[in-house]
């Protein structure tokens, strides 16, 4: 190939970058051929100082324009990136919200992500078992949570692969070594479900809110520490409390907290057996039951290894 030849392949690939702008092909070949031929720049950088002077020139944000680094999902682990990556739905969830367009979770073979497709962006909408190359997304974590936004500036492409991912149900015998803030009775926006902090949410302000029972938790079981997340079916079985009883609970002693401070002391240190479903983070409950070992059966196996 020759060099007019590859300036003229250079050309077009920037000319579809920018297609959506009017830039001009014909001044774009100029600038190739002025750089490439007479100040012998090498292609690559020639290539990256035109897409650079357009960027600069249209003002057009750079993630519109530049092709980003397909990543895996386990490699996410800071808010700001714009990256690629291709994921299959596992979960669509209910959003009550007008600004959001879709939102769940996504996963590859090395983990699951909460995404969310932004209504000013108009994106189409995905399906959950079907797999999609998401282009140019930007990560975000929030409370500790990761998650990738679709925006205006990104693309979803179905693609046809199947995507391995990662074993999602598990069994988990353990001791509920931690129960974590904002756990349970707590206020949610009714605007987005996030958790509020006194009467405001973090993203809508002072909003209108309802009251749930939870319980995010940490569970050892001597080889592993899983984060667990308890809904009030779960707190219930274990303690017979349930949203009812906690709102009285809380308006006979004028108390909020004290709704936690005994769902401390009837769950800490007991060992749980746990089914759930692996998150993003969390393991998120099915069911769960305090563990009640069959000794005779310990003792059994113990002496038959001791042989």
């Amino acid at each position: 190939m020759s060099i007019e030849e590859k300036i003229e392949k250079l050309a077009d690939q920037i000319h579809e970058k920018f297609k959506e702008y009017n830039v001009s092909r014909k001044e774009i070949l100029k600038r190739l051929k002025l750089l490439i031929i007479e100040f012998k720049v090498p292609e690559s950088e020639a290539v990256r100082t035109i897409t650079n002077y357009f960027i600069k020139e249209l003002e057009i944000p750079r993630e519109a324009v530049i092709e980003t680094q397909l990543v895996k999902i386990a490699d996410i682990d800071e808010a700001g990136r714009w990256v690629s990556l291709k994921a299959k739905v596992v979960q669509l969830w209910d959003t009550n919200s007008p600004s959001i367009s879709q939102a769940g979770l996504i996963g590859d073979e090395t983990g699951m992500i909460k995404f969310v497709v932004w209504a000013k962006a108009g994106k189409p909408e995905v399906e959950e078992e079907k797999c999609y190359l998401f282009r140019n997304v930007v990560t975000d974590i929030f409370a500790g949570r990761r998650q990738v936004n679709i925006t205006k500036y990104s693309e979803i492409i179905e693609i046809d692969e199947d995507i391995t991912l990662p074993p999602r149900e598990i069994e988990v015998v353990g001791a509920l070594v931690a129960i974590q803030q904002n756990s349970g009775l707590i206020q949610r926006c009714e605007e987005c479900g996030r958790v509020m902090k006194s009467g405001l949410c973090s993203v809508h302000g002072k909003a209108k809110w309802r009251e749930d029972l939870r319980i995010k938790g940490v569970l050892d079981d001597g080889e592993n520490v899983y984060e667990i997340i308890l809904n009030e079916e779960n707190i219930k079985s274990l303690t017979g409390i349930d949203l009812e009883k906690a709102r009285k609970m809380a308006e006979e002693t004028l108390d909020r907290g004290i709704v936690l401070s005994e769902l401390k002391k009837r769950l800490l240190g007991k060992y749980l057996k746990v089914q759930g479903v692996r998150g993003e983070r969390y393991l998120i409950v099915k069911s769960v039951d305090f563990y009640k070992p069959d000794v005779a059966s310990e003792v059994e196996k113990l002496l038959e290894a001791i042989g």
